[in-house]
């Protein structure tokens, strides 16, 4: 598939206030959009004729409330010990004693409900040890992660409160462009601040996620000029009716600061991972099984096509549902349940919506006539169970793979699964660090990556899992289980 990129120098993540501020960057090649290195102009608000100019007030007195100041405290790690307390109780651990210095970094975050539901980006709370919220009020809260997902950049907390307000949820499928909207957030550490824009673009892919780390990024961006500033990250973007359309996320700058472009995730995917993870504990992904890219003018003329719209399907997953369906390598996808897809970004964001079961009509071109499928969608190893927290891999927050020959032989194992990938979960709360090999859960061998899946369906409570680092350090975690 190919990268989908915009022509802007830097991409910045904005997270804020930790000295070693947290961006994503990417340089692109080719040529460049400059942005103003100068101070921003006023938002100029133009009358038409006898139409009144757009009235903010209500959308950002209704709506400052809602939104809080996310701080977070980071711990230094004192390197690894042995793992197992028992060795370090008889012969030492050379690292006891050591005091990490705490860092401290913030964000924003939008109460969702009054019982202290808290949506935020991913990147401002992953990898914290504690999570502070300060309301607009001037309340502070301490702050849980119920779940996460790095797919999306998308967190839910919750403290204990009660009657909190919150901001209704819009439906940011109706947005248009140069429909005016606010960011809402607490930019460079400031209380809540309020800055107003258009909507530029809908369905934006910056590769921003997908940069992080995310194996399977959905990326869709509201594009804005609202003015948004390291800090602004997890905060609103409402609509001029108070309603929440987005979760501010990104800036295209050169300087880490507001140049003219900010992106934000649509609530229409923010509310499908808010969903399933207090309803699951982790995402439900569904997947077409199908690999994509852009329709451009030269493969449009390579297979005949008369009109640059919808989507090239490049193949086909044998154990997908697409290709159960029959749907073929080749084919253009033209809409996905009514509604019209021409990018890849728009596709993946229609798909987001759906659980694996479910299923949606899809009208693809096959040699300049539309053919109708129905596919049944499926989650990413092919099967279309519902996944809960406590039974799959994925709550562990990492991505796993049988370990290599090279490793077997180094360390004499006969099998063991590598963490290669490690986001926000269970394992990198316990401390668990990228490149561990597990070899045993609950002395259970452990010799490629399904193991571990039944392992943990059949696990109540807690796990002990045994393992060993690449650097020959052997370890021992043990780790709660959500239910």
């Amino acid at each position: 598939m190919k990268k989908h990129v915009i022509g802007l120098s830097v991409l910045v993540a904005v997270l804020s206030g930790i000295s070693s501020s947290y961006f994503f960057s990417k340089q692109f090649a080719g040529s460049t959009v400059k942005a103003s290195m100068g101070n921003n102009p006023a938002s100029q608000f133009v009358s038409i004729g006898n139409q009144a100019p757009t009235d903010f007030t209500y959308a950002a007195e209704n709506s400052i409330h809602a939104v809080v100041h996310v701080k977070t405290t980071y711990y230094g790690q004192s390197g690894y010990s042995s793992g197992n307390p028992m060795l370090d109780f008889f012969f030492g651990n050379p690292n006891q004693g050591f005091q990490p210095q705490p860092q401290q970094a913030s964000g924003s975050g939008v109460i969702l409900s009054g019982d202290g539901y808290i949506i935020t980006n991913n990147h401002v709370i992953d990898g914290s040890s504690e999570i502070t919220v300060v309301l607009n009020d001037k309340r502070v809260f301490k702050a849980k992660v119920v779940g996460s997902d790095p797919n999306t950049d998308i967190a839910l907390l919750k403290v204990d409160g009660t009657n909190l307000p919150f901001i209704p949820i819009g439906n940011s499928d109706d947005l248009r462009l140069g429909e005016w909207v606010l960011a809402v957030g607490n930019p460079f550490n400031l209380t809540s601040t309020v800055t107003a824009g258009i909507v530029s673009a809908k369905a934006r892919n910056v590769n921003l996620i997908a940069a992080g780390g995310a194996s399977s990024a959905i990326e869709s961006f509201i594009q804005t000029d609202a003015a948004v500033n390291p800090g602004n990250s997890g905060g609103a973007l409402v609509n001029i009716r108070g309603e929440l359309v987005g979760i501010n996320t990104a800036i295209a700058s050169r300087t880490g600061s507001y140049s003219g472009y900010s992106f934000a995730i649509p609530v229409s995917i923010a509310k499908k991972v808010v969903d399933d993870i207090k309803e699951f504990g982790t995402v439900q992904r569904a997947f077409l099984g199908i690999g994509i890219q852009e329709l451009t003018q030269e493969e449009a003329d390579k297979i005949g096509v008369k009109e640059l719209k919808g989507v090239l399907v490049t193949g086909v997953d044998v154990n997908g549902g697409a290709s159960e369906a029959g749907i073929k390598g080749g084919d253009i996808v033209l809409s996905i349940n009514g509604v019209a897809v021409n990018s890849p970004s728009e596709l993946q964001e229609q798909v987001s919506r759906f659980r694996p079961k479910e299923a949606v009509d899809v009208i693809v071109v096959r040699e300049n006539k539309q053919k109708p499928f129905k596919v049944v969608l499926r989650n990413k190893v092919g099967s279309t169970d519902i996944v809960k927290a406590s039974d799959s891999a994925a709550a562990l927050g990492a991505k796993l793979a049988p370990v290599s020959d090279e490793l077997k032989k180094r360390f004499g194992l006969r099998g063991g699964v590598e963490i290669v990938e490690l986001h926000s979960g269970l394992l990198k709360d316990q401390g668990v660090k990228q490149g561990f090999i597990i070899t045993q859960i609950d002395r259970n061998p452990i010799y490629e990556v399904d193991d571990v899946a039944d392992v943990l369906r059949n696990a109540s409570g807690g796990i002990l899992i045994e393992g060993i680092y690449p650097n020959g350090v052997v370890a021992y975690y043990a780790i709660g289980l959500k239910k």
